[in-house]
């Protein structure tokens, strides 16, 4: 028998799904051992906060959004006249971004995307450092995206954290959707792997309690703090 309930979570709607359709929360990360992290989904449909804004002003033209979300990102850089565009797998997340004005890929950042090693700033924001649960992975991915001149900026965790886990979306009342694989990394931890991928981190600064870094090429004579005064 199908409920009503059943209709409002089927397989492709998750809470996070839902959450994007309604622009209402919460939405809980929860992992494998029990934790429930809470996720500022609130804030992604919001206008960009200050600490967005340390990150924008240091995004330079083309710019790929890893993880778009709703867009909050990308359409404030385009309304700034600065080409930006989004990626991110949830099909209902790449709508939102493009009915309010952005442009958006329903595509993984780990397939073939536009303009590979073309793009002067790559944007994992929001802990979009932990998709697919393998951060050294991603950022390997991320460097071949990159321009020998472009900036990779990431949103860190806050705290001294290493942490490779499986998660799921979850509401307030208990409803989830499907496993993922996902990992937290916080700022001495994204030194060591950086350095694993001859990759240096140029500027490193927090916002509220939000930590960010950027990172570039090893042989880039790139200083991200002044990339977007270029």
């Amino acid at each position: 028998m199908t409920t009503d309930e059943d209709e409002l979570y089927g397989a492709d709607e998750d809470p996070y799904a839902l959450f994007l359709r309604s622009g209402r929360g919460p939405v809980y990360l929860r992992l494998a051992d029990g934790r429930r992290i809470p996720l500022p989904v609130h804030r992604w449909h919001q206008r960009p906060t200050v600490a967005d804004k340390t990150v924008l002003e240091r995004c330079v033209s083309p710019v790929l959004d890893v993880g778009c979300g709703p867009g909050r990102l990308c359409r404030e850089l385009l309304s700034r006249g600065v080409f930006a565009l989004g990626v991110d797998i949830a099909p209902r997340a790449v709508a939102l971004t493009c009915a309010l004005g952005g442009l958006a890929l329903c595509r993984s950042v780990f397939d073939r995307l536009p303009a590979e090693r073309g793009w002067q700033t790559v944007l994992l924001i929001d802990g979009n450092i932990g998709i697919g649960g393998d951060p050294p992975s991603l950022l390997h991915r991320c460097c071949g995206l990159i321009a020998p001149t472009g900036c990779l900026v990431v949103e860190v965790d806050p705290h001294d954290v290493e942490e490779l886990c499986t998660a799921r979306f979850e509401d307030l009342q208990g409803h989830r959707g499907p496993s993922f694989p996902w990992a937290r990394l916080g700022l001495r931890a994204l030194h060591r792997v950086a350095e694993g991928l001859a990759l240096r981190v140029t500027d490193q600064w927090t916002s509220g309690n939000r930590c960010f870094a950027a990172l570039a090429h090893q042989g880039s004579s790139l200083d991200c703090r002044d990339a977007g005064r270029r």
